[in-house]
């Protein structure tokens, strides 16, 4: 298992449940499984609408449609159980699930053009480095422009002036494959 690939999106299909206390993720409503989804080991799972519940590295995949998680330390704090959802399976960095710079919940899968303040790991590809570089938004032009194409740890806040800033670090430089399309987020 690598700390990482090139795969903004693995997977995605239908909903899930997560129950926190046996660390296992189920399919809702499916006969589908995620052993013949391509998901494997070392793969980030992001639950709920913009990491609306957290994230989980995917320590297991088993025939019969279940996966199980390392730990619920990524997850919002007071859960037990996390009720059906929508997901995504990425190779983003595992260090990132727990890291208190991109905790849960974010609002990156909303877009940056509907909520411009959030914070979040993207898979950036580099026809995404050319949109966020000449993308205007409030006035400013490649607000969210970054330096690389790779895995980009992004926060973006409301400083006391009112002026919308844009934090980004690369976290891992590199190639992105399987692109989630993240480049309507680029646009205002």
């Amino acid at each position: 298992m690598s700390l990482w690939g090139n795969k903004d999106s693995v997977y995605s299909d239908g909903t899930i449940t997560v129950n926190l206390s046996t660390k296992k993720v189920d399919r809702v409503g499916t006969s589908a499984t995620f052993d013949t989804a391509g998901i494997s080991t070392g793969n980030v799972i992001t639950v709920g609408a913009g990491a609306t519940f957290g994230y989980a590295v995917v320590t297991a995949v088993d025939s019969a449609g279940t996966l199980s998680i390392a730990s619920t330390a990524g997850f919002v704090s007071g859960l037990t159980t996390v009720p059906a959802t929508t997901y995504a399976i990425s190779e983003e960095p595992l260090y990132t699930v727990v890291d208190s710079h991109y905790r849960a919940p974010e609002s990156k899968a909303t877009g940056f053009s509907t909520n411009p303040v959030f914070t979040g790991v993207f898979g950036v590809d580099a026809t995404e480095v050319g949109v966020a570089a000449t993308t205007s938004v409030g006035g400013k032009a490649g607000a969210y422009a970054v330096a690389h194409s790779g895995w980009v740890g992004v926060t973006t806040y409301i400083d006391g002036h009112g002026r919308l800033r844009v934090k980004s670090e690369v976290l891992v430089a590199g190639g992105i494959t399987n692109d989630a399309d993240d480049d309507a987020r680029f646009a205002e």
